[in-house]
């Protein structure tokens, strides 16, 4: 039977894989799966004939009650409804919704003799408070004389106007269309059809109802479907741009029902509801009915998952660092709070500290800390009447995740085929965008790369720019869920893998083997390189081949990026891109990119590959002349309409910075030093508690004049500089109730990398100090991303018992098609975003009112790209704070050194020098046995011209064992050694952190 009435949603759900019937409707109120949901006494026969039911009503009932039939357990919440239903029949029938039991509250009532014909009936109805245990019922007793009753089309929903016509398929197809299946029919009432295996795209295969003008408000879609493959149901205009205003995508089964909300505020046409199946490897079969599209809906309030109340590290805790838990509760007193073990005993136990409403998370919370225990165990916290989620307390917790961040990377590489036997058949795909415009493949790119057409430039630019030449510019990393490649966002990510090779040359806890050759799942293992140097090389190429040629305007300059020509759906792999890709024009914030990680990649690839590190160090030279020659060319917002995002940033005093730093490191040369010392960035604050970010790169430049040795006059103030940034990031930490290094006020676009890169200051600030003030602070901070959070979710992949697992990405993309895998373990969610004019359709729908709380300003939905992104200079934030936090072990802060060191150098010469350590014992016990270890931050080399010790070079790092003769140093005694040394090619430097026996032996 065709659906008089179809009805509106109840509750707001998303599309996700597994989604609920609208509470506020009837269950099968179109009877298509006969008695399901429906109960019924008193008629002499009844009959569910899959379109209606019917039932005999016997004559001589005394009252309407004495006969009928309904449906228990509906969820009204207050708001206003509307009751319908078509029926027939010769006697009384009186319709209600009600209360079942209790007082019996009527809350809609329908008294009628509908007759021989089916006639249809609606009354509205309002509900202050939500209905007490309601129920829909057809009261047909008290007639004298038997009768035939017959109801259809039983709903109670919200009001509304419906936008579509014949979505029960009663009617045929018309005026759906469809197209790409193998066979179709609309025999039963319902749209079923064969997909075809094989089809790259959701939408090679769909069927759609065009031609839609929705006028502003809000819209409810609806709808039942079955199936075993991916299916992708939307509203969006059916044109470029493609904007979608609600998505579901759901692997339906056997069957259910789905429905989504949204808000349009303004008048939109050429709309269409589509429904997409295109994509899966296999074939299936299909099935759709009950099509609905109503508008004037009053849209329910969405309510995210959130989880126990009780809020802890789902991971664990180190031994020996802070342990703090968040309850979430409506108590203003202290509450009684247990730990508990995995056998069930309580260990530990205290009461709570109330620390009122938190404004991030609009919640009333109070404080647990369980910072005594430091017995090894799996345990959960248990307080006002709830139990948290698992967790461990132990030491090195994070050195999985310390592999898993930085292993993404891999995955995000383009221009190579990510192999199978790598990282697993699920993970594996073809090599994306390495064939050439004029080859005829599907795939255009990223050889031969034209540049902007000047029509399109002149749009984007103000005036006409584009270029004669092309770039053959494959490799590099993808951005993020997209296909583009960006020099700027590039070239933050690799200077945080730079940087967190770098630290395991300079910070006193690091350990260096953790991060050597063979650690990663990558192919260039067993070339003596470390692993994480590889992986920053293959975006180091990439950013030079995006040069400007010589000869050409804006010669020795780098494109600002390279992407599709309009945006792709997804999902889609690499390799089936057919948009057309241009290079930008350059900018001085790219070139200067290049610049810096350039310097700061020669010194680091120095001793692993000596030309190579040539290389970089001739185009750091090379593109800072170029920018001081273009100063500002800048990259405009409005290049990010078409394709990719704009990366636009019009102060790039802070690029000039960075580059000026990171050549000085290198090379020494005064020139970059006075640039340092000039630039007004140097006295300026570069650590603001909202963190440092791509368009902010003079907080990495002082981090590591801080940190790297160097010679550099002001020196000691950026030491200073880094120290005073981490002391205001942490008392913002300290304040915080969830723990986090990040004000209220900061939740923006990407704000858990935010998090990481305040992490990235306050373990730098510990490298430097040694004060538990800051590991403390990094370790807390950790426990949000981890779970510590209003929503109780980890926003790392894998990592927790709830996590985030659906990023908008377009090819680890799940979600929307089962043979696609999820984001790889160690992937970052972007997080809550409270920026509104960047919210995606997707989670806009959620909150229409923009109302959500900072922390809840989440959802972990695959078409939200505002909240749910995943970006590589968000997951190389991560590499950094893991590989920190690895390296602390039980997380106790260091204890104080019982050796020093003093290198020496007694002369120079060109091509070599003469060094002495001395080697002090500064503790309360004798050294028996001893190795002395350090990295040189450039390419200095140990001659065969040594004494005193058993020598070994590998890369930068030197050890020096001790013979029997020198093995045993008594407390205060000191021991020498020494050693001709070769200064390389680079200026020399002294090493200014050592280790003895792996403990760290500073310089005395």
């Amino acid at each position: 039977m065709t659906r008089t009435t179809l009805a509106a949603i109840g509750a707001a759900v998303l599309g996700l894989v597994t989604l609920t019937p609208a509470s506020a409707d009837v269950t099968n109120g179109d009877f298509e799966a006969g008695e399901t949901g429906w109960f019924t006494y008193g008629f002499d026969s009844t009959e569910f004939d899959g379109t209606q039911f019917c039932g005999d009503v016997p004559g001589g009932t005394t009252n309407p009650w004495d006969v009928g039939m309904g449906q228990n357990d509906l969820t009204l919440p207050a708001g206003d409804y509307v009751f319908s239903f078509d029926a027939s029949g010769d006697g009384p029938v009186r319709a209600i919704v009600a209360q079942n039991g209790g007082a019996y509250t009527v809350y809609s009532e329908v008294n009628a003799i509908p007759g021989d014909d089916m006639v249809h009936y609606e009354v509205g109805f309002t509900l202050d408070e939500a209905a007490t245990d309601p129920q829909v019922a057809f009261q047909v007793g008290g007639a004298s004389s038997g009768f035939t009753f017959c109801v259809d089309n039983v709903s109670v929903s919200a009001p509304g106007t419906e936008f579509v016509t014949n979505g029960t398929f009663d009617d045929g197809l018309d005026p759906f269309a469809q197209y790409g299946f193998t066979s179709t029919t609309t025999a039963d009432g319902s749209f079923c059809a064969s997909v075809p295996a094989g089809t790259a795209n959701p939408w090679d295969v769909g069927i759609v109802y065009n031609d839609l003008v929705l006028p502003a408000g809000d819209y409810s879609l609806s709808f039942d479907a079955s199936g075993a493959g991916p299916v992708r149901a939307l509203v969006g205009v059916n044109g470029a741009p493609y904007t979608v205003y609600t998505e579901i995508n759901a692997v339906p089964g056997e069957g259910d029902s789905y429905q989504s909300s949204f808000t349009l505020d303004d008048e939109v046409g050429n709309l269409q509801i589509a429904f997409q199946v295109g994509g899966a490897a296999d074939a299936w079969d299909f099935c759709v009915d009950n099509v609905s599209l109503v508008g004037g809906a009053e849209l329910p309030r969405y309510t995210p998952e959130v989880g126990s109340p009780i809020k802890v590290n789902q991971v664990g805790y180190l031994t020996d660092g802070p342990k703090n838990a968040t309850l979430v509760t409506d108590s203003t007193e202290p509450l009684d709070w247990s730990l508990v073990d995995d056998a069930g005993a309580t260990v530990a136990s205290g009461t709570t500290s109330p620390l009122g409403v938190d404004g991030s998370a609009g919640a009333n919370v109070h404080g647990i800390d369980f910072s005594s225990t430091t017995a090894p165990g799996t345990y959960t916290l248990q307080a006002d009447g709830e139990t948290s989620e698992q967790f461990v307390i132990g030491d090195d917790l994070y050195e999985q995740l310390r592999l898993d961040a930085l292993n993404y990377f891999y995955l995000a590489r383009s221009g190579t085929p990510i192999e199978a036997s790598i990282v697993g058949d699920s993970y594996a795909r073809a090599a994306g965008h390495v064939s050439s415009p004029a080859d005829g493949a599907v795939n255009q790119g990223d050889l031969d790369v034209p540049c902007q057409p000047a029509a399109e430039s002149e749009a984007v630019y103000g005036v006409p720019w584009t270029c004669d030449y092309t770039l053959d510019v494959v490799g590099g990393w993808y951005d993020a869920g997209d296909h583009g490649k960006y020099v700027v966002n590039g070239g933050i990510a690799t200077a945080q893998l730079l940087g967190t090779f770098e630290r395991t040359k300079t910070a006193a806890s690091t350990d260096a083997g953790a991060l050597g050759d063979n650690t990663l799942n990558l192919p260039e293992h067993d070339n003596g390189v470390p692993d994480v140097l590889d992986e920053a090389r293959w975006e180091l190429e990439f950013m030079l081949s995006m040069q400007v040629p010589q000869g050409e305007q804006y010669a020795g300059m780098v494109h600002h990026k390279i992407h599709d020509y309009g945006w792709t759906g997804l999902p889609l792999l690499p390799v089936n891109d057919a948009q057309t890709r241009y290079l930008h024009r350059p900018s001085t914030a790219a070139t200067l990119n290049l610049a810096a990680t350039a310097a700061q990649g020669a010194r680091l690839f120095a001793p692993y590959d000596s030309a190579f590190a040539a290389e970089l160090l001739s185009a750091a030279k090379s593109t800072w002349n170029a920018a001081l020659a273009h100063p500002e060319v800048y990259a405009p917002a409005a290049d990010g309409n078409n394709g990719g995002g704009p990366y636009n940033d019009d102060d790039v005093s802070d690029e000039f910075y960075w580059a000026a730093a990171e050549l000085f490191i290198t090379t020494g040369d005064q020139q970059y030093a006075d640039f340092l010392l000039a630039s007004p960035v140097q006295e300026q604050d570069s650590f603001p508690v909202t963190a440092f970010s791509w368009d902010a790169m003079d907080a990495i430049a002082k981090m590591n004049l801080a940190t790297v040795p160097n010679a550099f006059s002001g020196r000691d103030d950026v030491v200073d500089q880094v120290v005073a940034g981490a002391d205001a990031i942490a008392a913002v930490q300290q304040s915080q109730e969830f723990g986090l290094a990040l004000p209220d006020d900061a939740f923006v676009w990407g704000s858990n990398s935010q998090v990481l890169n305040n992490i990235v200051v306050l373990g730098t600030a510990y490298d430097l100090t040694g004060a538990a003030t800051y590991l403390h602070a990094a370790v807390e901070s950790m426990d949000y991303l981890l779970g510590r959070n209003a929503l109780g979710r980890s926003y790392i992949t894998g990592w927790g018992d709830v996590y985030s697992q659906n990023q908008h990405s377009r090819w680890f993309a799940a979600q929307l098609n089962p043979d696609l895998p999820h984001p790889p373990a160690g992937s970052v969610a972007g997080g809550p975003n409270t920026d509104v004019g960047t919210w995606d359709p997707t989670f806009a729908n959620l909150y229409p009112d923009a109302d959500c709380a900072p922390q809840l300003c989440y959802v972990d939905h695959i078409q939200s790209w505002a909240t749910n992104e995943i970006t590589v200079n968000w997951n190389s934030a991560m590499s950094w704070a893991a590989s920190f936090l690895a390296d602390q072990d039980s997380g106790a802060a260091a204890a104080a050194p019982r050796c020093e060191v003093d290198y020496i150098v007694h002369g120079t010469w060109p091509g070599g020098y003469n060094t002495q350590i001395w080697i002090k014992n500064t503790g309360q016990s004798t050294i028996n046995g001893w190795e002395l270890s350090w990295a040189y931050p450039g390419d200095d080399e140990v001659t065969s011209q040594a004494w005193s010790a058993q020598w070994n070079q590998q890369g930068a790092t030197v050890t020096a064992e001790s013979y029997p003769w020198n093995a045993t140093i008594k407390p205060g005694k000191r021991t020498t050694l020494g050693f001709i040394g070769d200064p390389g090619a680079l200026r020399e430097e002294v090493p200014e952190q050592f280790w003895l026996n792996g403990q760290s032996c500073p310089v005395g």
